[in-house]
């Protein structure tokens, strides 16, 4: 609590997401601790605060908890011309996303050692824009390192069952598994999977097919959507999913967690493993909520992405899932696995945005292989930038499936920003051990808040793409659902209008051990 002489400053709406429900409120925070001090279920007029206290009522948007983004690549050091922190986090904050915890990959080195940990945190200092978190990796012969990472705050860790893209992060086997499992049984973390193996009998063999020889060669065009995702059938994540929860019982208290659930066939399993006591969730994404298979043109490789964007029957049983999410549902939380690279290695044929060559302009391009063809799928790298776009992304969607109005707070309208709120901040926030301080306005916790105007409409253009690569399938989009203003432990630092309040990040690196 502060003393009665401590500096607040007041934000109040006369709506608000508090505890999980909309209500009108009034936040005061301390200027001293960024934390909220009191919440108040009405809007207090400036008159009842001391004189000269700032005070802010955003009056009709709706203040939400600032987002928690449990999946991002930054990929700095190493590749941080695909993406960096400064560029990273800038676009988060754009999205009203206050906290990002950064994947243990495609940085080099990766995040899977002690020493590796301190190189990403020697990178990121004074870089963030916005606060940031590290997972740890599991990898081949590092089970040694895990307890240690623990100790050095990650907030959990992940592991591939297939081949992750890049050599310094291998897939692991189920012994590697295992042996992860038994050093992490009684820490607190989360084991994460990327869930997809090849199973025994199969018709690909992932992204080197187009180099196999028959009978696992792709069939058909390589620059067609259509084949890239009959290379990586929904029986990928069944099979993995299924090894995983085979494993289970060798750390029974052991949090599990599936990154990137994209096939409506892998919940049955998931459903009857929870029901059974395992603790295990999934996540989903943003894209394979918004983007579906049908609308994906040949070439444009803006869209690929492992587990693959799918059907919109199967985006239908993903929305249907979440709706379940409060009660029996297994997708507890909604990420952007922002997953960016250089345009040249998208390989886009040059009438698509955010290619190489479109509108003549080259930018962060290499000159490309002679053998390399454009459009092509299996050799273009997989991964959709949308950090920052993901709450008007979900808003969009949510929109049109519920036909929400912006004219009255019916009850689909409040359930809508309800669920927002759990899936995007108050869940992702509980996954990586930070629900004491980060995703809900209560008093205690951190005064990060975004300031939605939930009836405004924008397209998105490279303007509006933060992220270092303005190459996203997002652009030309119309969204609904705007960031007006983002704030940080209590200060003010984007604005829709104004851009960011400060030349100097602010951001901390959240390093403290999890409980």
């Amino acid at each position: 609590m502060e003393t009665p002489n401590a500096l607040i400053s007041v934000v109040a709406s006369s709506r608000a997401v508090i505890s999980g429900r909309l209500t009108s409120a009034t936040l005061v925070i301390s200027q001293a601790t960024g934390k909220i001090t009191a919440v108040f279920d009405s809007v207090i007029p400036a008159s009842h605060f001391p004189e000269g206290t700032p005070y802010r009522d955003y009056s009709p948007h709706v203040l939400l908890p600032g987002l928690v983004d449990a999946h991002v690549h930054l990929n700095e050091p190493g590749r941080t011309e695909w993406e960096g922190f400064y560029t990273g986090t800038q676009a988060a904050a754009f999205g009203g996303v206050t906290t990002v915890i950064d994947m243990p990959l495609n940085a080099i080195p990766p995040t899977t050692t002690v020493s590796g940990l301190k190189e990403k945190v020697k990178a990121a200092q004074g870089k963030c824009w916005v606060d940031v978190g590290f997972y740890g990796g599991i990898i081949p012969g590092n089970a040694s390192e895990l307890k240690g990472l623990v100790q050095e705050g990650v907030r959990g860790f992940k592991g591939f069952l297939i081949d992750s893209g890049v050599e310094e992060f291998p897939a692991v086997s189920s012994e590697d598994i295992k042996k992860a499992m038994v050093e992490l049984a009684s820490e607190p973390t989360t084991l994460m999977f990327h869930a997809e193996m090849i199973p025994p009998v199969t018709a690909s063999v992932g992204d080197d097919v187009q180099t196999s020889a028959p009978p696992l060669a792709p069939e058909g065009p390589l620059e067609a959507y259509s084949t890239f995702l009959a290379s990586r059938p929904p029986s990928f994540e069944t099979y993995a999913i299924d090894e995983i929860i085979s494993l289970s019982p060798i750390a029974p208290n052991l949090p599990l967690h599936i990154v990137h659930l994209s096939a409506m066939e892998a919940i049955p399993a998931l459903r009857k493993a929870r029901a059974e006591g395992v603790p295990i969730t999934a996540e989903t994404c943003f894209h394979y909520l918004s983007l579906a298979a049908e609308e994906i043109r040949d070439g444009d490789t803006r869209h690929k992405c492992c587990p693959p964007i799918r059907s919109r029957l199967n985006q239908d049983s993903l929305w249907s899932e979440l709706e379940r999410h409060a009660a029996d549902g297994v997708i507890k939380t909604v990420v952007s696995d922002h997953s960016p690279c250089t345009p040249d290695l998208k390989l886009l044929p040059s009438h698509i945005p955010g290619s190489c060559l479109f509108g003549g302009a080259v930018a962060n391009c290499k000159p490309k292989e002679e053998e390399e063809e454009e459009g092509n799928f299996f050799s273009a790298w997989g991964g959709i930038s949308s950090v920052g776009l993901g709450l008007p992304i979900l808003w969009t969607e949510l929109s049109r499936r519920k036909k929400l109005t912006s004219a009255t707070d019916d009850e689909n309208t409040k359930r809508a920003l309800q669920d927002i709120v759990r899936l995007c901040c108050a869940n992702t926030a509980a996954q990586v051990g930070l629900e004491s301080q980060k995703g809900d306005l209560l008093v205690g916790f951190d005064a990060d808040i975004c300031v939605f105007d939930d009836a405004a409409e924008w397209v998105v253009q490279p303007s509006t793409m933060l992220f270092r690569n303005k190459c996203s399938p997002y652009q030309g989009r119309i969204l609904r659902g705007m960031v007006r203003e983002t704030w940080l432990r209590g200060e003010r630092m984007f604005s829709r209008e104004d851009g960011f309040t400060s030349e100097v990040p602010s951001g901390k690196l959240l390093l403290e051990k999890r409980r």
